[in-house]
Parts: structure tokens; sequence; C-alpha cells
């Protein structure tokens, strides 16, 4: 179990060393980012900004497009700037010169082909508006006063915490640290 649970924490740190290497290929990327296997367009990562505090997971920032170049020998390339405090879903991928505002959320499997405006939930393929972010926390926030809660970081909880979490989850969803 701890050989699993250090190839993991080896795993989460070392998305670290991409922040660093994206920077050096020119890309901005704000304080307290967190990347999750995060694939940014690494010859045009210098056209990508990411304000503080945003959360990718497991997805694509493109910001070029080579599907006219074997036609015109050109490839499309734009700006991608997501705003502070986003979070872009697992499997997401962001197309160029698109701009996400502040406080977005981006659904999981979302592709991202028009802007989206600041504290906007968009999900989709192309991602649509769904609600504001403010109606997306407050349904949540609704939700966990009739779902389970668990207060433990996965990591940190034992093999009968996790038993007891899973059976507690058998018919309905919860919210975890």
């Amino acid at each position: 179990m701890n050989k699993i649970l250090s190839l993991i924490e080896k795993s989460i740190y070392g998305e670290e060393y991409y922040i660093r290497l994206y920077r050096k290929l020119g890309a901005k990327i704000g304080d307290n980012c967190k990347f999750y296997n995060v694939n940014l367009d690494y010859g045009h990562a210098y056209l990508i900004s990411i304000g503080d505090g945003t959360i990718l997971t497991n997805c694509t920032i493109l910001s070029h497009d080579a599907s006219m170049h074997n036609y015109v020998k050109k490839t499309k390339v734009g700006h991608v700037n997501i705003g502070k405090n986003c979070f872009i879903g697992y499997g997401s991928i962001i197309m160029p010169n698109i701009t996400i505002g502040d406080n977005c959320i981006i659904g999981a499997g979302s592709i991202v082909t028009k802007n989206v405006e600041q504290g906007k939930v968009v999900a989709g393929n192309p991602a649509r508006v769904i609600c504001n972010t403010e109606e997306f926390i407050s349904k949540h926030k609704q939700n966990m006063n009739k779902v389970p809660v668990f207060n433990k970081y996965w990591k940190y909880k034992s093999k009968k915490e996790k038993e007891e979490e899973s059976n507690m989850l058998t018919n309905t969803f919860g919210y975890d640290e």
C-alpha cells in the first residue's frame, strides 16, 4: 500500500515539474494552480495564460489548430486565456482563440469552442452554458444536507473508512475532501 501511495504522490508532485516546464516554454501560469495530467500545447505554450488558483484535470489546452495545414500550408493559432479560480474538468479540450472568464467550471469531457463568460458553468460537446457558478455552488451546498459528506482526504483514510464510505454510497452519491 505504501508503494502505491508513494507512486501517486510522485505523480501528483510531478505535476509541479510540468508547470515549471510550461512556464519555460512561455505559458503564463498564475500562483496556486494545480495541474493533474494536463497537456498544454507544447509548441505554442507562449499563447496560453492561466489565472491564479485554477485547477486543470487531465485536459488539453490547444493554442493551434492544424486541420487546414494540408490544404493551405498554414496552421491557425490563437491565444487561450483562462481566468482565476477556474476548474477545467477531466478530459476537456480547450480550443485556440478562447477566453474563459474568472470563476468558471468546465464540465468533464467538454469541448470549448466559444468564449465562456465569467462565473459560468459549461459542459458538453460543444460546451454550452448550464448555469452560473453561484447557482451550481448553491445546488451542491443544498445536496450536502441530504447526502453523506466525508471530511478526510482519500489518501489518509483507512481501509475500514473506505469500506464504510463505499457502503454509505451504495444508492446515492456524496462529497469527499
